[in-house]
Parts: structure tokens; sequence; C-alpha cells
């Protein structure tokens, strides 16, 4: 199959990395003023989970092909920035770039909103499980054995099996939630309240050096009893977006448990899964770590929800972050 994907972020180019692999042809659409920077290939440092739980660390390289205008694809990749949404759809109309979009992207807005921002292409919502960090010359990735993907049932788009049959051939499987969007929005909730308890809590020194910074929050049981609480509050502010919670049960039902024995069982499981561990020492992106507790903060306060630590938290995620820019 014939795959784009927008830029050369890290999340885009892990998922083009095991497509290639898997036999596709990826190509990566790069503004004209960056295209003689961008290098022909780069080293993969990858931690696999899709041959062990655990995960297989690899090293290997990647061929960047990169995209001409006026080209159609079987389907898009936008794994983006978040709230970058709008101006990415309004690159590929400009160019002519032809394809089903798969959005793999915090998204906040509602259906309603991302459908106005779409410009007339088919699409279909889901959400990665990979991360790391990408420079002009390395990516140093993590890559999960699965994907999530709204259901066939509730998408529209006319190629959905041609999607899922790539990600197949490329073994990684596709889970489906109840709904998609509401799923994200569990998600970014229960993102905010980790990322602005870790921040808080984050001694400034440590934070210039994300994974030690991380490997504090992770290992703190009582920092993690108190990250419990937090999400509770955020997950609030999701239900009083309209969400029925009771559809994401296996998503939050370690937060219902006390918050003590729920910090023990968080820092079990970071201990064991090497995986999502690594994940949180490499993500640094602070433009999306902000847009994400802003959005849930800024939908709280309009709606009037009680979230005491929360709140309490957000202007000193905010402070901390200024201090390393």
């Amino acid at each position: 199959m014939k795959v784009l994907v927008l830029g050369l972020g890290v999340i885009g180019t892990t998922y083009a990395y095991a497509l290639q692999k898997a036999g596709h042809h990826v190509e990566h659409f790069i503004r004209e003023s960056k295209r003689d920077s961008i290098s022909s290939k780069i080293e993969v440092k990858i931690l696999d989970g899709r041959e062990t739980p655990k995960g297989v660390h690899k090293t290997d390289y990647y061929l960047i092909n990169l995209a001409q205008p006026n080209s159609k694809y079987d389907f898009i990749l936008l794994s983006l920035s978040a709230g970058k949404l709008e101006a990415a759809i309004q690159t590929l109309y400009e160019n002519n770039i032809e394809g089903t979009l798969v959005l793999l992207s915090g998204i906040w807005e509602t259906k309603d909103q991302i459908d106005k921002q779409m410009s007339g292409y088919s699409y279909i919502l889901g959400y990665p499980v990979a991360g790391g960090s990408i420079d002009d010359n390395l990516i140093d990735c993590v890559l999960f054995d699965h994907i999530v993907l709204e259901s066939n049932n509730n998408s529209n788009i006319s190629n959905y099996s041609d999607i899922a049959a790539a990600f197949s051939s490329a073994n990684i499987k596709i889970e489906s939630p109840y709904d998609m969007l509401e799923w994200i929005w569990v998600h970014m909730a229960i993102n905010a309240a980790v990322i602005s308890t870790a921040v808080k809590y984050a001694d400034i020194t440590d934070m210039a050096d994300a994974g030690k910074a991380a490997d504090s929050f992770m290992n703190s049981a009582k920092i993690l009893s108190e990250t419990v609480i937090v999400i509770r509050e955020a997950l609030e502010i999701v239900g009083a977006r309209g969400v029925d919670l009771n559809n994401y049960k296996k998503d939050i039902s370690m937060f219902k448990i006390p918050p003590k024995i729920a910090g023990v069982a968080m820092k079990r499981m970071f201990a064991k899964n090497t995986l999502q561990r690594r994940i949180m020492r490499l993500h640094n992106n602070t433009y999306d770590l902000t847009y994400i507790v802003r959005s849930v903060f800024d939908s709280g306060q309009k709606l009037n929800i009680n979230a005491p630590k929360f709140y309490y938290n957000y202007p000193i995620f905010l402070q901390n972050l200024q201090k390393l820019q």
C-alpha cells in the first residue's frame, strides 16, 4: 500500500518505520523550506513490543522518501502536535494530496468541530500506542503491539479493511473502544492529571533530564497515590462533557480503588511495564504537555467542576515548564 505521513514527527515516523519494514511504500510530506535539510535515512533505536510484552531492543535504519504535491495515497497518517489539526488539513488540501486520513492525536474538540476542519477528507480517529523522541539523525522510540482505532461500524470510510490489513501486516493489532472520541477525552484527562502532578513534584534540576524526572514520579507510591485523586477529578470533567464513564471501565478501574492501594499498584505497573516506562522517560514535548493540561483545565473551569487538587497543580505546572524555556 502507499502511505503518507505528514511531517517527520516521532509517532508518525515510528509507524512509518513499521509499515515500511512490512513492505509498504511510505512517504513523508515536508514543507518546501525544510526539504533540503532532510536526510535520506535516519538511525532507529527502538524498544519493540510486538514480539514480547517487555519489548526487544533493536537498532536499524529508516529510509525517508519525500512526497510530492498532487499525489494520492491509500491512507495518510496525521500525528500532530495537539491543536494543529486545521493547519495540517489545509496543507494537504493546498497541495492536492488525496487519501483517507488516520488521525492519531489527542483531540479535545467535538465531532462537529472536527468535521468542520476536514475540508471534505474522509477520516478515522485513532490514538497511538507508541512514543519517543526524534532529531535529525536518530529516532529513539517505543512501539506496542496494538493501536487504538475507531471501529469499522462507527467509521464512515470505504477502505477500513485495507487500513486494518496494513497494520496487521506490521504485526500491530487494532483495539476499538466504545466511542473513539470519548476514549481520547478520557485518556487526555488521565494524562492531564499525571502530567500536572508529575511536574508539580519534579525537582527543577531533574526536569532538564526528562528521564530522571519521570523516574522520580514513577518510583514514588505517595506521589502516584495523589495522582489517582487528581485523575478522579479530571475524569469528573470528562463526565460533565457528556461521557458515560461506565463505557470505559477497563480504562479507569484502577482509579476507583483506594488511592493508597492504587498508588502502590501503579508503582508496580511502571516497574514491570518496560514499554510504558520507556515512553514516560522519553516524552518531553512541552507544547503537547501544555495543550493537554490546559484543555482539561479550561473545560473544568467552564463547566464549574470541583477539582481542587487539579486546579492547584495547574499554575505550578506552568511555572515549572517556564523555568525550562
